[in-house]
């Protein structure tokens, strides 16, 4: 089931993820926002970076997140939004000079729960793909964003484990959904519900 938040705690994710970048940029003491009750709680999440081109595209700079967390979501946004901006090993490190023209989107992420390939909804679900030490997983915005359907996802996922194709069938693997509430700035948000 996706997670409701209030426009207020929407904000401060937001805020919260931006501050973080820009404080380490700027080398200075972060200053945060206040956190309401439903921030408390320990929640995986992701933080995506998208750089809007000059001709109005949104490219990804940087994307990670955590599946599951031991601190406040508020606390585990704030170390995704560094992470995705400095340590994304796809990307070098963001620069003062892109700030600006950063978007930042949050993917608070349901608990995961086992399925089969059949139970995976494209657009709907994120999914999560394991088999001995590889894995992979994909939010749920992803398959909407590169026009995938279910199988296209669940092959992709096994390049992105590193998994030969159809790795999702084989004995060993472990295949997972979950859904997510999207928050973007300026402020658009997306529920992608269980059911």
């Amino acid at each position: 089931m996706s997670q409701e938040f209030l426009p207020a705690d929407r904000s401060s994710l937001l805020g919260t993820a931006r501050e973080a970048i820009a404080a380490s940029l700027e080398g200075r003491p972060p200053r945060w926002p206040a956190y309401g009750p439903a921030l408390e709680e320990a929640l995986g999440a992701f933080v995506t970076l998208h750089k809007r081109s000059p001709a109005g595209r949104r490219l990804l700079r940087g994307c990670i997140g955590r599946m599951s967390a031991e601190q406040p979501l508020y606390a585990t946004v704030r170390d995704m939004a560094k992470a995705a901006a400095f340590d994304d090993p796809r990307f070098p490190p963001l620069i003062d000079s892109e700030l600006d023209r950063i978007d930042i989107e949050i993917s608070v992420l349901s608990p995961f729960e086992p399925c089969s390939p059949d139970d995976v909804v494209p657009g709907k679900h994120g999914v999560l793909l394991t088999r001995g030490f590889r894995s992979g997983v994909f939010l749920p915005q992803v398959a909407s964003e590169q026009g995938w359907d279910r199988v296209e996802l669940l092959e992709q996922l096994c390049v992105k484990a590193g998994l030969e194709s159809g790795a999702y069938t084989s004995p060993g693997a472990k295949l997972y959904r979950f859904t997510a509430t999207v928050f973007r700035e300026p402020g658009e948000q997306d529920s992608f519900p269980t059911r």
